[in-house]
C-alpha cells in the first residue's frame, strides 16, 4: 500500500533540496551586484550578517542552551575553529573567482568536489575504492589535465574550491551539530576577525561604510539571509530524502552557475572547455549512476536496489 505520508514528506524533501542547490547556483547573480567592494569586504559582511540571522532564528527557536553545549567537548571546538577557517576561505575564493569574471571555472570546482570528497575519504579515512570510483577520478583528472596543457596553468580556482569544500565536509564529520547550530558558532568564531577588518579598511577609506547607498547595504545585510537560508533547507531536505537523490541533485548547483557564466556573463567556454568538461561530466555521470546501486544479498542471489 502506498504511504502517502512518506511520499509528501519525500516529496516536501526533495523541494527544499532543489530549493537549496539552485539558491546556490545562482548565487553569483548575488554577488556580483556587490562587485564594486572587495572580496574582503563581501566576506566579512557576509559572517557578520549570517551570524545575525542565525542568531535571530536561535533566539526564536531557544536553542542557545544547546548551542554553547557544544564548547564543552575540546574536538567539537578545535573542528569547528577549523571547519570556519575553511568555509570562510571558501567562501572568499567563490567571491573573487564570481567577482573576477571566473564563474565557469568556479562552477566546475563543484562538479568535481564529490571526487575530491572520495580521495579524502581513502587518504584520511582509509576508505576503499571500487573501480567505478576509480575511472570516474581518472576521467576528471583528464579532463583536468587538458585544460592545463592547454592554457598553461592549472584551474587552481576550481580545484581551490573543490578542495576546501571536500576539507570542510570532512571536517563537518567530527560536528554533531545541526545545519543551524552549525553555521551559528562556524560565524560567531570568525567574526572578530570580520569586524576587525571593516574597522581597520573603514578607517584607511577602503571600505567607507557611510558612503555605500542603501541598495548596496541592504544586499550586504542580505548575504546573512542568502547565507544560511539555503544551508537550512538542505539540512531539512536531506532529512527525508535517499542520499543518491540529493546526489544528483547537487549538480543543479554547478550546472545553474556554468549557464550563467557562459550566457549571462559571456565568460569564455572554448572547444577545448567542451572537451574538458566532457571528461569530467562523464566522470561525474560514473560516479553518481554507481552510488544508486546497492548490493544487497538475498539468500544465494544477489539483488540490486536503486533508490532514487
Amino acid at each position: 500500500m502506498l504511504n502517502y505520508n512518506n511520499h509528501s514528506e519525500q516529496t516536501k524533501g526533495i523541494i527544499y533540496t532543489m530549493g537549496a542547490f539552485s539558491a546556490w547556483g545562482l548565487l553569483p547573480i548575488y554577488w556580483k551586484q556587490l562587485n564594486t567592494i572587495s572580496p574582503m569586504g563581501i566576506l566579512a559582511n557576509r559572517i557578520i550578517w549570517s551570524f545575525v540571522f542565525v542568531a535571530v532564528l536561535l533566539s526564536l527557536k531557544k536553542q542557545w542552551g544547546k548551542t554553547w553545549s557544544l564548547f564543552k567537548n575540546l574536538t567539537t571546538v578545535l573542528s569547528l575553529v577549523l571547519s570556519s577557517f575553511i568555509i570562510t576561505l571558501n567562501w572568499l575564493i567563490y567571491i573573487w573567482a564570481v567577482n573576477s569574471n571566473h564563474v565557469v571555472e568556479a562552477s566546475l570546482g563543484y562538479y568535481i568536489n564529490p571526487l575530491i570528497t572520495v580521495l579524502l575519504g581513502i587518504l584520511v579515512l582509509h576508505e576503499r575504492l571500487d573501480r567505478w570510483q576509480v575511472v570516474s577520478i581518472a576521467l576528471a583528472a583528464i579532463g583536468i589535465l587538458i585544460l592545463t596543457v592547454e592554457f598553461g596553468k592549472i584551474p587552481w580556482i576550481a580545484l581551490s574550491l573543490a578542495i576546501t569544500f571536500a576539507l570542510y565536509g570532512l571536517a563537518k564529520r567530527l560536528i554533531q551539530a545541526d545545519a543551524l547550530t552549525g553555521i551559528a558558532l562556524e560565524t560567531l568564531i570568525m567574526v572578530p576577525a570580520g569586524l576587525i577588518y571593516l574597522t581597520f579598511f573603514q578607517g584607511q577609506g577602503a571600505i567607507d561604510l557611510g558612503k555605500i547607498n542603501g541598495w548596496t547595504m541592504l544586499l550586504l545585510a542580505g548575504s546573512g539571509v542568502v547565507t544560511a537560508t539555503p544551508l537550512l533547507w538542505f539540512a531539512q531536505g536531506a532529512k527525508t530524502i535517499p542520499f543518491a537523490t540529493v546526489g544528483f541533485i547537487q549538480y543543479v548547483s554547478p550546472t545553474l552557475s556554468l549557464l550563467l557564466g557562459v550566457f549571462l556573463y559571456k565568460e569564455s567556454f572554448s572547444m577545448v572547455h567542451v572537451f574538458s568538461f566532457s571528461f569530467i561530466w562523464t566522470a561525474v555521470a560514473i560516479f553518481t549512476i554507481s552510488r544508486l546501486y546497492v548490493v544487497v544479498p538475498a539468500g544465494n542471489a544477489v539483488k540490486k536496489n536503486i533508490k532514487i
